[in-house]
């Protein structure tokens, strides 16, 4: 990679990161076909096609290769200019990251806001589901993820975080009306559930487990399902009577606590383990990151399984 022109991996990246060529070209001051040229000189000095021209332009498994390569870069440049004191002008550094919703809307955003008061640092976060993030990881967009998957990322290292624990939840007055005509696992899969979105299994997962459905055997929750794609809002659609759904207990103590929603299988749980992935490189902000996210998800996460990496 050492061979390969800087200008060029800058302009993929401001490609990738733009979406068009037209954008990046703006971004660099050059014009879209000095984009064009430069990309096409890395794709013939690689031999390898790097980004697919669609709207927005994608990088390809080769190109993902080298936007890592080039953030990776970028960062260290940054790290390096900062101990040397180079880079005030340029201002803070920006670091992306990867979150699930529901983190970020319980006990993420406070490790963020103690990096941030100490290091000269804005976050880029991209939400996505825990299933989902090391994706981003993959295709370079993000410098580290929480996930839930404890199989490092190519050129990633991994420790893990805790479990977030989910109860089914809904309220009273639902559950008196949907639930009551017999055992939980006959009424629960036929009865209206709020899902986050397409991507979240966590209600399937549970009535699998509530009703013993073995492996593979598809079943879970039922058909009639109202996506809220947002984790405050999927907690107040259940709060609001919508529907039955899988709630963290960071955001369903409190409810419990006022009787707004009820738990309505005391002693189940699911737990999503979380895990941290993060570049292997040696950048004090991405390190001072990783301290402050692994303190935070001990004070709020249960504790990860004995033998977890």
């Amino acid at each position: 990679m050492t061979d390969i022109p800087l200008d060029q991996v800058r302009t993929l990246l401001a490609a990738v990161d733009e979406g068009t060529f037209e954008a990046a070209a703006e971004t660099l001051h050059v014009t879209p076909s000095a984009v064009s040229q430069r990309i096409k000189a890395l794709e013939q000095r690689t031999g390898r096609v790097l980004l697919l021209r669609t709207k927005p332009v994608r990088p390809t498994a080769s190109g993902e290769v080298v936007v890592r390569f080039g953030r990776q870069l970028a960062r260290l440049e940054r790290d390096a200019g900062a101990e040397l004191g180079l880079t005030a002008a340029a201002g803070p550094s920006p670091l992306p990251v990867a979150v699930n919703s529901d983190s970020l809307a319980t006990w993420f955003l406070p490790a963020l806001a103690q990096v941030a008061e100490h290091l000269d640092v804005t976050f880029d976060l991209h939400r996505d589901d825990q299933d989902h993030t090391t994706r981003l990881l993959r295709e370079g967009r993000v410098m580290a993820a929480v996930t839930s998957s404890p199989e490092p990322v190519q050129g990633c290292s991994v420790r893990a975080l805790g479990r977030m624990r989910y109860r089914a939840m809904a309220t009273a007055e639902f559950a008196g009306r949907r639930l009551a005509g017999g055992p939980l696992a006959e009424t629960l899969p036929a009865a209206p559930v709020v899902v986050f979105d397409r991507k979240d299994d966590l209600q399937d997962r549970f009535v699998r487990e509530l009703t013993s459905a073995p492996a593979g055997a598809g079943g879970g929750a039922g058909p009639r399902r109202h996506h809220v794609p947002s984790s405050e809002g999927f907690v107040e659609a259940v709060a609001a009577g919508l529907g039955w759904g899988m709630i963290p207990d960071a955001q369903g103590a409190a409810h419990l606590d006022t009787g707004t929603l009820v738990d309505l299988a005391p002693g189940r749980h699911v737990d999503v383990p979380l895990h941290w992935q993060q570049w292997k490189l040696d950048s004090p902000p991405l390190a001072a990151l990783a301290d402050a996210v692994a303190a935070a998800a001990a004070r709020a996460l249960k504790p990860p399984r004995p033998g977890t990496p």
